[in-house]
């Protein structure tokens, strides 16, 4: 779901519409309550095709309270309010906010329409359940179960006849003079600004035409979108961003991901300085030709995806998990920051294609022994001159990384940073420890990590305790560096391991041992929570934070590992 919907409850499984009542209505409904609330089922998909038509009936029973408030309201004298008398710039700012509200429940609406794929699924679900004699063909049994289908077949089209029959209302009201349709609306706006137009008043009624434009104009944009058309702009003049936000001088684009890139590295993340992510700002600038982010739209922010995708040839993975991401990130927390006056990124995405596996993810028996004996006998060549150009530091990283990733499913670069004092023994026990002070770990906090019996054998410690100080795999002395240097030699080992053709179509050379460490604890039956904890991924269930998984835990978890057959 790409955004909360707004009126939407979910609660123990099951789904509802619910509307907020506005204390000063609450004494005017049947049965005052400070929520109307209409129950939606538990089925999601259900839920959210009778959400539109749910909320109508609610937004109906708060206007008939309205209604009667009025009447009621009409022949007393009104208590003096605390609130701010409204002004002509609250006006133009309930505008905007409304127009922005009301594209962005479209576009949340949207992410919920099925694809071709869903609504096949369901075909295929009520077919199966036919020839399987579950429902009989034809009759109120095959109906029944036909909704399903139906809902998701037609669900597009019930959204546009919705936003259809809503503008066709608020048109009707607003030419009428009426402002039932956005009682609720006022009294929220008004409320949340802490601020007063009494019934009855110039300016309450100024509020609410200017309300039903500003959502007149969305809804036309939203039909406009049902044609494929996304650059429409608001024909109403009263349907624009407030005075202020209009005449802001530029923001620079280069200032924000400065900016940006020092919040996160204050707050513990981008061990690296963004090294990944400045290309990404660049290339933006590059190709919008400016460096005002106020500037940038959302149309442009797709167009330039587009040009990834079809000009630089870049993969949908790359472009969706680095470069769109990262647009979306430095653009949210410009916005929350109140550096830009709206995300205009929040919705640029690109869809990436399903992988489809043709074997597991990770390392088989036979595999895994390959690799590891070409890992433990690897000796750095001389080139045709008789030099050695590989470091001690790349040459101890191929022959140790692979094994310690083999019996701890660490992240190969969390093996790569380790260091000398990352090692210590504890009564019979070795024990490395990663930790974000060698320089980056995925979950944040260090974990302690039992050494297997094998890792011992083959020389880990005697390793370790004869090499200098610092780290133990990569020559960087500064530890801001740590996460870049571990970084480099890891993506080394990868290159290194593909060159050997020793890794399998389908497995990453890295990351396989992650998968086939999970694949050896389920085929041992070993406890998921410890496996969790060596590896360094997070519960599954709240309930699985409570309690500490020890060193002894580990320790006999890794004692079950069996050793491999190496020299």
């Amino acid at each position: 779901m790409a955004g909360k919907l707004r009126y939407w409850k979910e609660k123990d499984g099951r789904f509802f519409a619910r509307i907020a009542v506005p204390k000063r209505l609450q004494p005017y409904l049947d049965r005052p309550r400070g929520e109307l609330i209409e129950a939606l089922g538990a089925d999601r998909r259900a839920a959210l095709r009778l959400h539109p038509g749910a909320v109508a009936r609610l937004q109906h029973e708060i206007s008939l309270a309205a209604q009667k408030a009025n009447a009621a309201h009409s022949t007393t004298i009104q208590p003096a309010s605390p609130s701010t008398t409204i002004t002509t710039a609250d006006f133009s700012r309930a505008v905007w906010e409304r127009y922005v509200e009301a594209l962005k429940l479209d576009e949340a609406a949207r992410d919920q329409y099925p694809d071709k794929a869903d609504i096949e699924a369901e075909r295929r679900t009520l077919m199966r359940r036919a020839q399987a004699g579950e429902i009989e063909a034809g009759g109120l049994a095959m109906l029944d179960a036909s909704l399903d289908f139906l809902r998701a077949n037609e669900a597009r089209a019930l959204d546009q006849a919705h936003r259809a029959v809503r503008l066709l209302a608020l048109q009707r009201e607003l030419a009428a003079g009426e402002t039932h349709q956005v009682e609720h609306e006022i009294e929220a706006y008004l409320a949340r600004h802490s601020l007063t137009a009494s019934e009855g008043t110039a300016e309450r009624a100024v509020l609410a035409s200017h309300l039903m434009r500003a959502e007149i104009e969305a809804l036309k944009r939203t039909i406009e979108r049902d044609h494929g058309d996304y650059s429409g702009q608001p024909a109403d003049p009263i349907v624009k961003p407030p005075a202020l936000e209009q005449t802001a001088g530029p923001v620079s684009l280069s200032q924000l991901w400065e900016d940006y890139r020092n919040y996160r590295i204050q707050a513990g993340f981008l061990k690296d300085g963004g090294r990944r992510q400045e290309p990404v700002i660049r290339h933006l600038r590059t190709y919008l030709k400016h460096d005002d982010a106020r500037r940038i739209t959302r149309k442009e922010l797709l167009a330039w995806r587009d040009h990834l995708m079809t000009v630089d040839k870049l993969s949908a993975k790359t472009v969706s998990d680095i470069y769109l991401s990262t647009v979306r990130s430095v653009f949210a927390w410009a916005h929350e920051n109140e550096r830009l006056p709206e995300n205009v990124a929040e919705k640029v995405r690109q869809a990436k294609p399903r992988t489809v596996a043709g074997r597991e993810k990770g390392y088989t028996d036979a595999e895994a022994v390959v690799v590891l004996r070409a890992s433990r006998q690897h000796v750095p060549q001389p080139n045709q001159f008789g030099y050695v150009r590989e470091t001690p530091h790349m040459t101890a990283a191929k022959r140790w990384a692979p094994l310690l990733a083999a019996f701890t499913g660490a992240r190969i670069s969390e093996i790569t940073q380790l260091r000398k004092e990352d090692l210590r023994q504890e009564g019979e026990h070795w024990i490395i420890r990663i930790t974000p002070d060698a320089g980056s770990v995925k979950s944040g906090g260090y974990r302690d990590v039992p050494l297997h019996r094998q890792v011992i054998a083959q020389g880990f410690v005697d390793f370790v305790t004869s090499a200098p100080s610092g780290p133990l795999f990569h020559a960087a002395d500064d530890p801001k560096r740590f996460a870049v240097a571990a970084q480099s030699v890891s993506d080394e080992l990868a290159k290194w391991i593909r060159e050997l053709q020793l890794v399998p179509q389908g497995v990453r050379p890295n990351h396989g041992w992650r998968h086939r460490l999970k694949t050896q604890a389920l085929d041992l039956g070993l406890t998921m929570r410890v496996i969790d904890a060596i590896q360094g991924h997070s519960g599954r269930t709240a309930g699985e934070s409570y309690g500490d998984v020890t060193i002894l835990a580990k320790a006999r978890v890794i004692e079950e590992l069996p050793d491999y057959e190496l020299p």
